[in-house]
């Protein structure tokens, strides 16, 4: 965002600083050619609108790229950056034509029942009898994957394979959709199992307003007991900025009218749906909050009654890796009992574990699946899961630190030179704000500090960076900006990787003044708000 006033002020600065007349020393004076040619490149391609355009969205690869001298002259960076965004959207569309978007879902039903509600009889002849007996009673595994076929067209090709009790079935699905416009698509759906006969489908959706859709999915079921119709159309609109309102009418096998409204914010999820049809019809109210945390912890409560009786559903989710969510929920419902489900989401694969503990309203069961997967997620999350993730989180450091050592060495080099030969600026800097009771950086540290004690074991890596510093104060003012202070004059990176600050304790107008800056975050000194208190 650098003017070029700013730009040409920067350069002097930095010319005066780096340059090899000024220095006497053959050392010295090598080392600032070599700073003084850097300075003198990156002013070249600064203040060049076209190599700034190319450079702000390569980087300094892209200045080494060839092809860039049939680029026209005439260009401005806008034309550059559009010129950049098209190839990026051409490479985007290579890149779909290769990717298939595996989504699957596994589910294992779980009859616990015997641990809380066995039945009368006792087998005492049988063998193990005494022991409750937890079964593997369903199983469902459904797969997908799209295949794009051009910009617009995709296939689908789905799949699912179903047991309980002994008894199961399977089926597979194509399904062709196109986008036919920024506005809409269409898809064609063809399906056959062994349980139920060949499937035909058309889905269409459509947005007829900016602020209003409509989708509509219409079927034919074949089986042996001829063919049966189903027709489904779902009405939506923006109430608001984070609120949906959705209107379903569904007819056929199970005929229900559906509405709903869904609340979504950055703190909360709200639903509340009404259902009148055959054979079920209820009323729901789901609540979820979302905590800001790192590990985007949710807790989340619902209730459901209708004529198939009354549900209450509580549970909580969390992140416990990169791409993995754990969750949990505990269902509590008339008739149906009292039951535990676990889900474990992995990028775009969900395994879902539905645990069957008891068919009545025993509190026993309830406390169980409310306490019990509390007490095994801490202490896996302990003694499990934050090892793995601190161990993980080393060696992605230390595979980094690798990759960059010799770079990094480059830049301590330079970082040095560029102290060495700052000195003799600095000097002066010091004798005129001394002179004015100006600013004078006492000390400034950058890199990793650790203050927590339950990271005392951690390694405090910082460089000293007082002198490049108070090079840069000018007029008794320190100004930095909202980018990574490795990047200055005199700085480098000492913990590739990791967080860092820089702490700095200066004095102005005779009184010491401390601050400490997250890496990224613009810092203005002086300030009145960082005076060390005399009391203190």
């Amino acid at each position: 965002q650098a003017s070029q006033e700013e730009l040409k002020a920067a350069y002097r600065r930095l010319c005066m600083l780096y340059h090899p007349d000024k220095h006497r020393d053959p050392e010295l004076k090598t080392q600032a050619e070599r700073l003084f040619n850097l300075v003198h490149q990156a002013y070249e391609v600064l203040s060049d609108p076209q190599t700034r355009a190319i450079y702000d969205i390569y980087g300094r690869r892209g200045l080494e790229m060839e092809g860039w001298e049939v680029v026209e002259r005439k260009r401005t960076a806008a034309e550059i950056r559009e010129e950049f965004e098209r190839l990026q959207r051409e490479r985007e569309e290579r890149r779909l034509q290769q990717r298939t978007n595996p989504k699957g879902t596994i589910s294992v039903g779980i009859d616990a029942t015997d641990l809380f509600d066995r039945y009368d009889e006792e087998y005492e002849d049988v063998p193990g009898s005494s022991f409750p007996q937890i079964e593997i009673n369903k199983m469902h595994i459904s797969q997908s994957i799209e295949a794009p076929l051009t910009a617009t067209d995709t296939a689908i090709l789905s799949g699912n394979l179903s047991t309980q009790n002994g008894n199961g079935g399977g089926s597979i699905n194509l399904a062709l959709r196109r986008v036919t416009s920024a506005k809409g698509w269409g898809e064609l759906e063809f399906g056959a199992g062994d349980l139920h006969g060949p499937l035909f489908g058309l889905k269409i959706f459509r947005n007829l307003t900016p602020r209003c859709f409509i989708t509509t999915n219409c079927a034919l079921q074949f089986s042996s007991r001829g063919v049966r119709p189903g027709l489904t159309t779902v009405l939506a609109r923006n109430l608001d900025k984070n609120t949906m309102g959705y209107l379903q009418w569904r007819w056929g096998i199970q005929s229900a009218m559906n509405t709903s409204i869904v609340r979504d914010t950055k703190t909360s999820h709200f639903t509340v749906a009404l259902q009148l049809g055959i054979p079920h019809s209820f009323m729901m109210v789901s609540y979820q909050h979302k905590f800001q945390d790192e590990d985007q912890t949710r807790v989340k409560g619902s209730l459901k009654a209708g004529f198939f009786g009354t549900i209450v559903e509580y549970g909580a989710e969390r992140k416990i890796s990169r791409h993995s969510i754990l969750g949990a929920t505990v269902s509590v419902g008339v008739p149906q009992g009292v039951s535990l489900k676990i889900k474990l989401n992995r990028a775009s694969q969900t395994y879902f574990f539905p645990v069957h503990l008891t068919d009545q309203l025993l509190p026993s069961a309830v406390f169980y699946a409310t306490v019990g997967p509390l007490v095994i997620y801490f202490a896996m999350h302990r003694l499990v899961i934050k090892p793995y993730l601190r161990a993980q989180k080393e060696r992605e450091l230390e595979k980094q630190r690798e990759n960059t050592a010799s770079d990094i060495l480059q830049k301590k080099q330079e970082a040095e030179a560029a102290v060495r030969l700052m000195q003799e600026s600095v000097r002066r800097i010091i004798e005129a704000e001394e002179a004015r009771m100006g600013l004078i950086i006492v000390n400034a540290w950058y890199g990793k500090f650790v203050n927590d004690n339950s990271r005392k074991n951690e390694k405090v890596k910082v460089i000293d960076v007082t002198v490049p510093l108070q090079c840069l104060v000018k007029d008794s003012k320190l100004i930095l900006t909202e980018a990574s202070k490795a990047g200055l004059p005199g700085f480098y990176d000492p913990c590739v990787g990791e967080e860092k600050s820089l702490k700095v304790l200066y004095q102005f107008r005779g009184v010491l003044h401390q601050v400490m800056s997250a890496d990224n975050e613009a810092l203005r000194i002086p300030k009145q708000s960082h005076r060390i208190d005399a009391d203190g």
